[in-house]
């Protein structure tokens, strides 16, 4: 491969953009990621060298879950010192919780690892497949000075460019799949593309990259709602070998002041279990004390979730699990930005 070109390495997990439709049948094949440059030519006029690798078995992405978060981390550590950049092409119904998990799992990431994919298949007349996949490559091949721009793992769809662990989806129809309520794009693909420079991830360039492989799923995630008997959150919180919970709060991180939910939660800390308080809302911040609903929670010792989505909560804390932190510090480092998560 040329030295003078940023090297970009695609690496297919699976998904949509993936497929190509038999004109005959109808039917959708995966398709061959080795015949990529024959069958999108467009590529050719990309500034850069790109080679691909696959998922021995590509999935579809409502199998995925952390051994395979740890599979691309893998192909991501095995072959960063070869390429400038990566572009990871995965199906769209849980890109946000891979792309956070990777975010977390990259500690001082120096290059670009964008995730994408398509809600329409590649060969599908009016496919979004090829611009995503197209303008990923161009972002992830984008250089200052012989270095890569963008240092962070991010998600790129419709013609926008977000920090990974700041997405969520918000449609399973329209091509505008994806969103950031609490934090700006990174960059926006018109007739020019758009680099928001103010806005992107600055890691410790002095460091090397550290790839961290020890997830612990041993969680819970319990979106409140009006009515909720005792019984479903004794039975969650009962639940063998449990180390945290995800609650998902009205508003600004409020909920039921009835003793008896306040006293369950405190009975859990008491033993251990951590508590994140993240809202139900798609955008805004939890804000622990602000209302006497939410006093009690910040008084038993909860953890707020900030302004962390959803998706990026349940992966910061598998992460946060696995490094074996000790319980006196895992609430401070948890209410703490690690890789822009958190304003």
């Amino acid at each position: 491969m040329s030295k003078t070109k940023p090297n970009i390495l695609l690496i297919y997990t699976g998904g949509t953009i993936g497929m190509i439709k038999d004109f005959e049948t109808g039917a959708l094949r995966a398709f061959d990621f080795k015949t990529l440059l024959e069958k999108i030519p467009e590529l050719h006029l990309l500034d850069c060298n790109i080679d691909t690798v696959s998922f021995n078995e590509p999935i579809d992405s409502s199998n995925m879950n952390p051994i395979y978060w740890v599979q691309i981390a893998e192909l991501i550590e095995t072959n960063y010192e070869q390429f400038d950049g990566f572009v990871v092409l995965h199906g769209s119904d849980t890109m946000s919780y891979s792309a956070s998990a990777l975010s977390f799992m990259l500690e001082n990431l120096a290059k670009p690892v964008v995730f994408t994919g398509s809600q329409l298949p590649i060969g599908d007349l009016r496919t979004d497949a090829k611009e995503n996949l197209i303008t990923s490559i161009q972002i992830a091949s984008l250089q200052n000075k012989n270095k890569p721009l963008i240092k962070e793992v991010c998600l790129y769809f419709e013609y926008k460019l977000f920090r990974a662990n700041r997405t969520t989806k918000i449609n399973a129809e329209h091509f505008e799949a994806f969103a950031s309520y609490n934090y700006p794009e990174l960059a926006e693909s018109g007739v020019h593309l758009k680099v928001n420079s103010d806005y992107l991830f600055k890691p410790n360039l002095k460091k090397k990259l550290k790839v961290h492989k020890n997830l612990d799923n041993n969680i819970a995630l319990l979106k409140l709602f009006p009515g909720m008997s005792s019984g479903l959150i004794k039975s969650v919180l009962s639940t063998p070998n449990l180390k945290a919970v995800i609650i998902e709060t009205f508003g600004s991180g409020n909920c039921t002041t009835e003793s008896w939910f306040i006293n369950l939660l405190k009975e859990a800390i008491k033993k251990g279990i951590h508590i994140i308080n993240v809202t139900q809302c798609a955008g805004g911040s939890v804000m622990m004390g602000h209302y006497e609903t939410s006093s009690e929670l910040k008084k038993i010792g909860v953890i707020s979730g900030k302004d962390i989505t959803s998706e990026a909560a349940i992966c910061k804390l598998m992460y946060l699990l696995g490094q074996n932190i000790s319980a006196k510090t895992f609430k401070t480092i948890y209410e703490t930005p690690l890789r822009g998560e958190l304003s």
